[in-house]
């Protein structure tokens, strides 16, 4: 084997390697948010009249905005990562720096709907939440918890796919070498995913 082959190899293996740890991530984080999803179906089971008018107090246009601009989000992100394989680094950050905007657009909406909720007295630990039936307290436990989690991760996200701005403008991260870009993206995508089971679970199912 030439030296030039050896190292095609090597960086093939890198890359099957980075792609197959990212998966493992992503495996171990859809455990942490798979548990908690069977927690809220064990309470929902509990509390079923509790949870229905609970959920009442939720704004769903809020909610089916945010789906919205995180689905965009998702596409932006793969094509983002199709611009680069196409040797068009310039066009990938103007599709990472979009689905940057978009996330941070569902980010201030969370923002609102939290403020709003705070401003009626509805957070966990407050009179106005304790004084409700208990299925209504875990109810919104479980809401800040859940979607303050997925905060955080959108958070990481957009840090990330920051990162990865940079290094495609670069050029480190480029049509031959993009697996970062791509991991980045995968990321993204649980992201979005977690979403489309968390909106249905306290938005819509009544």
């Amino acid at each position: 084997m030439s030296s030039q082959e050896h190292t095609v190899a090597h960086v093939h293996r890198d890359d099957i390697g980075a792609r197959m740890g990212m998966w493992l991530f992503l495996f171990t984080e859809l455990i942490l948010f798979g548990g908690m999803f069977i927690l809220y179906s064990v309470y929902r089971y509990k509390y079923p009249e509790a949870f229905h008018l609970a959920a009442k107090e939720l704004n769903t246009i809020i909610g089916t905005f945010n789906t919205a601009i995180l689905l965009t989000s998702s596409l932006t992100m793969a094509l983002s990562i199709t611009a680069v394989q196409r040797k068009q680094n310039a066009l990938s950050v103007f599709f990472q720096m979009l689905t940057i905007v978009l996330a941070l657009a569902f980010m201030v909406n969370k923002y609102f709907e939290w403020s709003a909720k705070f401003h009626h007295g509805i957070y966990p630990g407050s009179d106005t939440l304790l004084g409700k039936p208990a299925g209504e307290i875990v109810f919104f436990g479980l809401y800040y918890v859940m979607t303050g989690l997925h905060g955080l991760h959108v958070i990481i996200g957009i840090v990330l796919i920051a990162v990865m701005m940079r290094l495609t403008s670069k050029g480190i991260i480029n049509n031959d070498s993009y697996v970062k870009l791509e991991s980045a993206g995968l990321y993204w995508h649980l992201v979005d995913i977690i979403w489309i089971f968390l909106f249905p679970l306290f938005y819509l199912i009544t």
